[in-house]
């Protein structure tokens, strides 16, 4: 990130000469935080994403020099807000201000968290509009807005602040061989849900069922029309059913406009035609011999590269399955959104998931019941990550990659998809035994190492849960006060949390239950 400084001093290199910056955030005198906020910027040919705000620089002996252009006045944070001591153009200089009900016990961490989000709903697309990717957000006026936090039915009681009215969000031009689309009616009655009793998890910050109902539209019409996912309306119903509309509204309200919540939906479809297809019995899946699949699977989203004649015939193969063609298509969206760090975690990260796939098909191939300490380390790969870390390009903005690989925060993100994860094996642990499939999930291995029943086994699952949560709170609080954006990405980290466990709450009597 480079910078010019207003001033010369000896590490200027003469008056107002350049001065390369390769942190985003440094620490000036009286512990306030000088923060960078990189948005999704214009680029220079290098690729460089170019950020503003001020700066103590190194060489200046802290005196202040400035970048190019606008920040927001303030950015959301779990333990306060972090607002510009300045106004206009070149704000930058940012200090944590605590908010009432915000500052918070480091054992309970974000337990008592009561965001002053303002009350913004995501508005449906106009009637004749397309699902194009919308294009970078820029401008000081839309990143205030997005900076804003989530938005939508059920955060009204959650505000400290007085609700502002968003400006309206830029709608691409239409395509002419695109259907119309209806716009969306009012957002419905949140559906009713149950949880299993004893599970700690705080509620989601936003509901709405026609927005999600929107985007299962809009699913289908992906998976019909442009990828083939499936090939008898029997599999329509169960994408319909799956609901991942729901899903993608509750884990990411922070998200700009429905072009954001459909790429993670895609992905996440694209995901469970993977695991479908390669790892389920009923599909054709096989536990013994995951591992050929799942490399060609990952050359979806890592495309190959090697010679004209066989890269045409990779692309024959990937175009020849419906689950490799809904990955490649489902990152194509994300790559319109994404930026290429964004879109490079997000490949690792599947790689992640699908080693840890081949690690629970060695131990079902074998019907081997692994420890429970080698249970948790698989479930950490075979997780819901991929999903959580996406939170920043569906929300609009970039955490940058020497802040998002930092330990900290890779130890929040860990913590909150494994928590998500493991909120999966207890709400799923009746469908899964009733298979008559050898499983195991965290109760079964519990279970199986402390010879007791499962129901006693469930409940050392919820409390492994809950101290994970807690610790998740723990990490997320210390963290949100060392940056605005690190701030809001762990804040982003809850919010999918939050948002599975209702989701999963909300499918109990369905595909879901309580107990064991």
């Amino acid at each position: 990130m480079s910078a010019r400084c207003s001033h010369g001093g000896p590490g200027c290199r003469g008056s107002r000469g350049p001065q390369v910056n390769q942190c985003p955030t440094m620490l000036g005198e009286g512990g306030q935080m000088y923060a960078v906020i990189s948005g999704h910027r214009p680029r220079s040919p290098d690729g460089v994403l170019r950020g503003s705000g001020r700066h103590p620089c190194r060489g200046c002996h802290g005196r202040r020099g400035r970048l190019e252009s606008d920040e927001p006045a303030s950015v959301p944070g779990m333990l306060g807000e972090w607002r510009s001591r300045t106004s206009g153009p070149g704000r930058g200089v940012y200090d944590l201000v605590p908010v009432p009900g915000r500052v918070l016990s480091l054992r309970r961490g974000l337990s008592q968290v009561e965001p002053p989000w303002t009350e913004l709903r995501m508005k449906a697309p106009i009637p004749g509009t397309t699902d194009e990717p919308t294009g970078p957000v820029g401008s000081s006026p839309s990143l205030s807005r997005l900076l804003s936090g989530p938005t939508g039915l059920g955060t009204k009681s959650l505000r400290f602040t007085p609700a502002m009215e968003p400006e309206p969000v830029p709608v691409p031009a239409p395509d002419a061989q695109s259907p119309p689309l209806a716009a969306l009616p009012e957002p419905g009655p949140r559906p009713a849900s149950q949880r299993i009793e004893g599970l700690y998890c705080p509620p989601a910050v936003r509901d709405d069922r026609a927005l999600a109902d929107e985007i299962n539209d809009r699913l289908v019409q992906w998976a019909e029309q442009e990828v083939g996912l499936y090939p008898d309306t029997d599999l329509r119903e169960a994408l319909v059913g799956f609901d991942a509309g729901r899903s993608v509204v509750l884990c990411h309200p922070d998200a700009p406009g429905i072009d954001h919540l459909m790429a993670a939906a895609r992905l996440l479809i694209g995901e469970n035609a993977v695991d479908d297809y390669f790892c389920e019995a009923e599909y054709g899946g096989s536990a013994d011999r995951r591992g050929a699949v799942l490399i060609v699977a990952q050359s979806a989203i890592d495309p190959a590269h090697n010679t004209p004649r066989y890269e045409a015939d990779w692309r024959a193969g990937i175009e020849a399955h419906p689950a490799l063609r809904s990955m490649r298509s489902a990152m194509d969206y994300f790559y319109a959104l994404a930026t290429p760090a964004q879109a490079h975690r997000f490949r690792h990260d599947i790689a992640n998931l699908y080693l840890g796939y081949n690690a629970e098909g060695d131990c079902i191939s074998r019907q081997r019941t692994p420890a429970v300490w080698e249970y948790l380390v698989q479930r950490q790969f075979n997780s819901f990550r991929p999903c959580l870390t996406l939170t920043d390009s569906i929300g609009g903005y970039e955490l940058p990659a020497q802040l998002f690989a930092d330990p900290g925060v890779q130890r929040a993100v860990a913590l909150s998809s494994n928590a998500s994860t493991i909120c999966n094996d207890l709400y799923s642990l009746r469908k899964e035994q009733a298979s008559g499939r050898f499983h195991y999930s965290l109760p079964t291995v519990i279970a199986a190492e402390e010879e007791c029943s499962i129901e006693e086994a469930f409940q050392k699952a919820v409390e492994v849960h809950n101290e994970i949560v807690h610790r998740f709170e723990e990490q997320a609080a210390a963290l949100s006060v060392t940056n605005p954006l690190t701030a809001r990405f762990v804040t982003g980290l809850h919010n999918w949390m939050t948002g599975n466990h209702e989701w999963h709450a909300g499918n109990v009597g369905t595909r879901y239950a309580t107990s064991p």
